[in-house]
């Protein structure tokens, strides 16, 4: 069965806004650099802000979701972040931009991307067919990381021609076209589910945790995702500073293997059809973990950066395809009344959890090098593969509403 007219719109808006970001990826940091000179203690707290209060600002949003049509909640969050960037470039003209706006609009940021994601994710489950959600989950994959290869090139070099604020504001338009590509889809939404009960923002974590699948792979992704976002930091200094490498070939290591994660992804539908759900989060989960290990192998020069590049590839085809068959176990296992509130405490708990391996991978390099970092989180990353949903071979039973 096709996916649908309506499904090709709402790809398209996410093309859009997702090509936006990748554009702009990074530019707020490098407005605060580039515009204000702050310091790099300013940087680090601009990052950590957004990410910790953007997670707490969210937290009650899931309950409010679930209740509601989610295409408003959608495009309302689109409107936010359109309008937060916008205001970045604009005060600049006039030279009214401080840091503390450039806080304000990283959390703005950071919380509107959790509410559309949780909306987002339960207006998927409603539009598409049961069968299609590995096909439309894929496709969704392709598109991160087709824009992940090639839109930070694009707007690095914008910010050499143009400038960061203007990079950025090319990032808020994407939005606004988001918006009116969501506006345009013309399938009725199914009726939110009306509630009388109290407001209950823990009610997302208590249904992952009565649920065995999605419980096991809610640690899964935490163990796998902090160790990952604990080196990406770290891999700056170490091509440029420890294996001599020059700024294009770093550049050059960040493009290049998102292709691989775009190959995966693309078999995704295929490998799931043949193979299974199950199968393919517990092969493509194993795959996927054992590729940091390298990183500390990495000698000085081409070597090193082959090296890096192919245990980067590696791990990006294993996880582009893993993605896809996690995305769509996680809508069929989850009830459509707490589909919002499901995604929406993991969000907040990835985007939480992730900031602090981060901040442990730079206290860790600083008391013993990168090298023994990189193997410390190479092992917390192979040591997720142990809680994958290895005993559920067929979905376990929904839980009781909570």
């Amino acid at each position: 069965m096709p996916l649908g007219q309506d499904f090709r719109r709402l790809w398209t808006a996410f093309t859009v806004s997702a090509a936006g970001s990748a554009i702009g990826f990074g530019a707020l940091p490098l407005v605060a650099v580039l515009v204000l000179d702050v310091t790099t203690f300013q940087v680090s707290m601009l990052a950590a802000l957004s990410a910790l209060a953007g997670a707490a600002i969210a937290l009650p949003a899931g309950d409010f979701i679930e209740q509601r049509y989610k295409r408003p909640v959608m495009i309302a969050a689109d409107l936010v972040r359109f309008g937060s960037l916008l205001s970045v470039p604009l005060a600049a003209a006039i030279g009214l931009l401080t840091y503390v706006q450039l806080c304000v609009v990283g959390v703005l940021q950071a919380a509107a991307l959790i509410v559309f994601t949780a909306a987002s994710g339960a207006h998927l489950k409603a539009l598409v067919s049961a069968e299609n959600r590995a096909e439309a989950n894929s496709k969704f994959e392709q598109t991160t990381w087709t824009t992940l290869s090639i839109g930070p090139p694009i707007g690095g070099a914008l910010v050499g021609l143009v400038g960061a604020t203007v990079t950025l504001g090319i990032d808020a338009v994407s939005f606004l076209f988001s918006a009116l590509g969501i506006r345009r889809i013309r399938q009725p939404e199914p009726r939110p589910a009306e509630r009388t009960e109290k407001t209950d923002v823990t009610a997302g974590w208590r249904y992952i945790w009565r649920h065995r699948g999605l419980r096991a792979l809610f640690w899964n992704s935490q163990l796998f995702g902090g160790p990952v976002m604990m080196t990406s930091p770290l891999l700056t200094v170490f091509m440029l500073r420890d294996l001599g490498l020059a700024p294009w070939q770093y550049g050059l290591f960040l493009g290049l293997p998102c292709l691989g994660a775009v190959l995966g992804a693309r078999l995704a539908p295929r490998l799931t059809r043949r193979y299974g759900l199950h199968r393919m989060l517990l092969v493509f989960g194993v795959l996927r973990t054992p590729w940091l290990l390298l990183f500390p192998l990495a000698p000085p020069g081409w070597g090193g950066l082959a090296l890096l590049a192919i245990a980067d590839t590696g791990l990006l085809v294993a996880a582009g395809a893993f993605n896809p068959s996690f995305a769509t176990y996680r809508m069929d296992v989850t009830e459509d009344g707490f589909m919002a509130r499901v995604l929406t405490s993991w969000s907040i708990t990835s985007r939480s959890v992730q900031p602090a391996f981060i901040a442990a991978g730079g206290v860790l390099a600083g008391l013993t090098s990168l090298r023994t970092t990189f193997l410390i989180a190479g092992v917390g990353c192979l040591a997720s593969a142990f809680v994958l949903p290895w005993r559920s071979a067929k979905p376990v039973p929904l839980p009781e509403p909570v």
